[in-house]
């Protein structure tokens, strides 16, 4: 799925970037922890968040996220849509919940992102 199909389904506004539209997206994740952003998040999955300050911007450089969706019609600082610009990362802004746009997305077809073994390993008791 494309970034341009993702804004299409939120029905979403482009806050920049929007000439990266075609770049696609295997997975996404919703977090307004960017903690838990770090711990799960690959390089192609795009961020969900409600979280408006630099630092979803600084996270999303870090693990090379190739798109940010503010929701429940939030907007970002301008420092971060500033920062945003300045390295290429496209951000959309959709008046859904984050519950909404997530449902809406995997229903459209896009995959969550894998988690794998989470606290450290399986709980089997089978010991």
């Amino acid at each position: 799925m494309t970034i341009r199909e993702i804004g299409r389904i939120l029905d979403a506004h482009w806050l920049c970037c929007e000439e990266m539209a075609d770049v696609p997206v295997r997975y996404a994740f919703a977090s307004d922890m960017m903690s838990d952003v770090l711990a799960h998040v690959s390089e192609d999955t795009m961020l969900l968040t409600g979280l408006i300050n630099s630092q979803s911007v600084r996270t999303a450089e870090m693990l090379d996220v190739p798109c940010l969706v503010f929701v429940r019609g939030k907007q970002p600082h301008r420092d971060a849509v500033q920062r945003a610009e300045q390295i290429g990362l496209p951000m959309l802004q959709t008046s859904h919940s984050m519950f909404q746009a997530c449902g809406l997305l995997y229903a459209a077809g896009l995959e969550p992102c894998p988690l794998g073994a989470l606290n450290g390993g399986d709980d089997d008791d089978d010991d």
